[in-house]
């Protein structure tokens, strides 16, 4: 018999609530499963994609990812796994290199065999791309054939990927297909062919209200068992309150005050009537309390008092912007920057859009970064105080590449998502779609492949912003 573990989506880097213990949390969620895996001796580790939270990990959570990896060879047991929608990257993958490294293998349309199981990958495909797919897989001898995939898939909820048309043109006959991207584990059949999502190792969001955990899957006399297993992760405590006419702050203290919230993640949900709430208070008192992290969503409305209306009229916003931006006096090369920025290119595609249209300005003429005349960035002659000081090409260049990161990342980044209460996009218990499953911003454009040339590279430095390129490795 082969038994394997299904796991997925462990989104490792992810800053929950911009806490850099919950940070820890995701990795040391993916070590307790490793801790399972070697202690059952299990015959792999399967992966189902989105081993990161972001197509640009941090050195931290790279380091800590090649530790827990290492241990699963230092076991001899082999790191399957495919490439989600939240890590994936225009170039080599990071599964290239921790193949490179010995660490893990990277399944397609080749089989893996391992004891008497091929196992086949599928990586997240963006709709738009999915019509040509050939589902086309090289034959296998084995006894039995996984197809490991991510993406949201029928029969469950949200699904936008046919698991029916996969079944049927796949050039190989699947015993089972092993799912990542929808938080929510569960099991199905499709054809009579078993279909199961793992689940996330941990709460990626507040809808993730049951534990998180994988599966274990056994494969032997003709059958595949699939079995739930649970992870230990950090306690999520979810406080509701509902408030009367006459009640208040003062209520919402009482209820808080009735739960163990020490080292919890404490999530406090306020509906009813009564009077206004400041969250900020609440969390206050639960973190005082011992709570990790606290968050207050009240979902009451209220209506404006009488007197309290003011009548505020607000200038066009894009206006504004482009009237300011002509007052600047900024190059060409700046300019084209802007339009990069503001304009109608994809946030996905801005640093790369910023990137190929500086290296043309610098193959034209370097005088397209100098600042033109007669805005307020030109030098007038006046006082000391006044005169503005002229950039350089490459100080230009770094400010642009800067100010790309907050487009490309959305601007919080490691805003990564903050998950408040309420919020969708990423995969809850009602399973809600991953956040950017379906983003086309993953499609990202065709462009020739350049190598950075060394001002580039100098400028990424400088840039600093602590996340690691796959272009600094393959």
């Amino acid at each position: 018999m082969t038994r394997v573990i299904h796991t997925g989506d462990t989104h490792l880097g992810y800053q929950q609530y911009h806490s850099p213990t919950r940070r820890q949390d995701f990795l040391d969620a993916f070590e307790r499963v490793v801790d399972d895996a070697i202690d059952d001796e299990v015959s792999a580790v399967v992966h189902a994609g989105d081993l990161f939270h972001d197509r640009r990990p941090a050195l931290p959570d790279l380091l800590g990812t090649l530790s827990v990896l290492r241990r699963l060879a230092s076991a001899e047991i082999p790191f399957l796994a495919v490439v989600g929608n939240h890590e994936s990257t225009r170039g080599g993958q990071w599964l290239d290199l921790f193949e490179q490294l010995g660490l893990a293998t990277r399944l397609g349309a080749d089989p893996v065999v391992v004891d008497d199981v091929a196992f086949y990958g599928l990586d997240h495909v963006p709709t738009s791309k999915r019509a040509d797919l050939d589902y086309a897989f090289e034959p296998h001898d084995a006894d039995f054939a996984a197809l490991v995939a991510h993406g949201l898939f029928t029969p469950f909820a949200h699904a936008d990927w046919e698991t029916e048309t996969v079944l049927e043109e796949a050039t190989v006959d699947f015993d089972v297909v092993l799912l990542g991207d929808n938080h929510a584990p569960g099991t199905e059949r499709v054809a009579d062919t078993p279909v199961t999502y793992c689940g996330s190792t941990e709460r990626v969001s507040a809808a993730e209200r049951d534990g998180r955990g994988y599966n274990l899957v056994s494969f032997g006399a003709g059958t595949v068992d699939i079995r739930r297993r649970a992870v230990e992760t950090r306690p999520f405590v979810f406080v509701e309150v509902t408030l009367a006419e006459d009640e208040g702050e003062e209520r919402v203290r009482e209820q808080v005050r009735q739960y163990d919230v020490a080292e919890a993640v404490v999530i406090v949900e306020i509906t009813g009537d009564g009077d206004p709430v400041t969250p900020a208070a609440i969390e206050t008192l639960a973190t005082e309390n011992g709570a990790l992290v606290a968050r207050v969503t009240d979902r009451r409305e209220f209506e404006a008092t009488e007197g309290s209306e003011a009548s505020v009229d607000f200038a066009d916003p894009d206006a504004a912007v482009r009237e300011r931006v002509s007052e600047l006096g900024l190059s060409p090369a700046a300019l084209d920057v802007d339009d990069a920025v503001r304009g109608d290119v994809a946030d996905a595609n801005v640093r790369e859009t910023v990137k190929r249209r500086v290296r043309e300005r610098l193959d034209e003429d370097v005088s397209g970064f100098e600042p033109a005349d007669g805005g307020a960035a030109a030098t007038t002659g006046g006082s000391d105080e006044n005169e503005a000081s002229t950039s350089t090409p490459e100080a230009e260049t770094a400010e642009a590449v800067g100010a790309t990161d907050a487009a490309e990342s959305g601007v919080d980044v490691a805003t990564e998502p903050d998950d408040e209460p309420g919020e969708t996009g990423e995969p809850g218990e009602t399973g809600e779609p991953d956040d950017g499953a379906n983003d086309e911003s993953d499609e990202m454009e065709d462009e020739p492949t350049t190598e950075p040339t060394p001002d580039e590279t100098e400028v990424e430095r400088r840039n600093g912003d602590g996340q690691v390129s796959m272009e600094d490795y393959l």
